[in-house]
């Protein structure tokens, strides 16, 4: 019987699971539906310029991971260039940075998380999900980490693996590992350039930094 009872509480424990994912999707995309409100009263061309990207009647595309999406007035719903709409996670990324963006240009300089604009309160929390998870997977074997890290340019930062990384024209990431040894645990962290909080609302930015450690792990 305990085995039948593990089971059912597995069972119990998955259909939890999706429903708490379920309420998180109903939750985000009435949030988006109040994004979508504030934007409908912006001009498309306007928008599009700040974000780095263009507009041709009406729909502003940009590049996102080194793809083109589309997003139409009124509508506003991000789709691919094949006019399939995008998961809820990366519509809420694409409307939160549509309605943010004021089109400042990169600082060129790196920021972590708890030094963007509201932060430091979720600063432990987004540790949890995005550099502690890259340490764990990547802390003992940095060239795995290296060979993840598609799309993003090597450069001389702050830890011996450091990548920079383009998810959106006007928001650049980093990816930094720190390899652990005989004396000290391996550390990761994702960055921001110093202006992403003009682009992007603290949510936002943990939903992208949070989409770059998925990204590495999944490639990995």
């Amino acid at each position: 019987m305990s085995g039948l009872t593990d089971q059912a509480a597995a069972a119990d424990k998955a259909a939890g699971a999706e429903v708490a994912h379920q309420r998180w999707e109903a939750a985000m995309m009435a949030e988006l539906d109040r994004v979508r409100a504030d934007l409908r009263r912006a001009e498309p061309d306007i928008v599009a310029a700040n974000v780095g990207g263009w507009c041709q009647a009406g729909t502003v595309r940009l590049a996102y991971w080194g793809r083109t999406v589309e997003i139409a007035w009124p509508d506003l719903v991000p789709c691919d260039s094949g006019a399939a709409p995008l998961p809820a996670f990366d519509q809420a990324m694409l409307l939160y940075h549509l309605r943010r963006s004021d089109g400042r240009l990169p600082a060129g300089r790196w920021v972590s998380f708890r030094e963007c604009p509201g932060g430091e309160f979720y600063h432990q929390a987004y540790q949890g999900y995005t550099g502690r998870r890259l340490a764990a997977a990547f802390g003992a074997d940095p060239e795995r980490f290296d060979a993840a890290a598609v799309g993003g340019v090597r450069f001389d930062g702050p830890a011996p693996s450091s990548w920079a990384f383009s998810p959106l024209p006007r928001v650049p990431l980093a990816a930094c590992l720190w390899p652990g040894d005989d004396e000290m645990s391996a550390q990761a962290s994702v960055l921001f350039d110093a202006h992403a909080g003009f682009h992007l609302p603290i949510d936002g930015l943990a939903l992208l930094g949070a989409g770059l450690t998925g990204r590495l792990l999944r490639i990995a």
